[in-house]
């Protein structure tokens, strides 16, 4: 394990991920997304300020639970410039992404439960698929397929 010195204010790729168990490819990635940043040395080097140990932190577990990084990077973008987000940060935003969660758990269980009656039937019927047309929801609107968007069927 790398040595580091208290007076050391900034982080090298490696050192960062080392720290915060994130491969130096997602670093990269995480940073080209904007959920990071870093500055270069003279040697074009990238150097990463210490909070982002912080961000590093919160993204993996945001990402942990199912929250899209676009989500991730909004939130990131509400706090001020260089503040790391905190535990009533965590809070706030775990509190807003609940019941996007909710949604994803209730959608997973509906997928799980009828998996099998679609493979068992293998027709993936616009009318009678549990998948493809829960509850026959198409069937209330009007007759006749609407997964195509409109502009196709019109021009069909």
């Amino acid at each position: 394990m790398s040595q580091f010195p208290e007076q050391n204010q900034e982080l090298t790729v490696g050192q960062l991920s080392e720290r915060s168990g994130a491969a130096v490819s997602a670093l990269h990635f995480y940073e080209s997304k904007g959920l990071i940043s870093s500055r270069r040395t003279s040697g074009n080097q990238r150097r990463y300020s210490r909070d982002a140990l912080r961000r590093v932190a919160f993204v993996r577990a945001a990402q942990r639970v199912g929250i899209p990084l676009a989500t991730i990077r909004d939130a990131l973008a509400e706090l001020p410039e260089e503040r790391t987000p905190d535990r009533d940060d965590w809070a706030r935003l775990s509190h807003a992404w609940r019941g996007e969660l909710d949604e994803r758990i209730k959608q997973l269980g509906r997928l799980r439960d009828h998996l099998t009656d679609c493979i068992g039937c293998g027709c993936l019927s616009l009318e009678t698929c549990v998948l493809s047309n829960p509850e026959d929801a198409f069937g209330r609107q009007m007759a006749g397929s609407r997964l195509l968007p409109v502009r196709y069927r019109e021009s069909g």
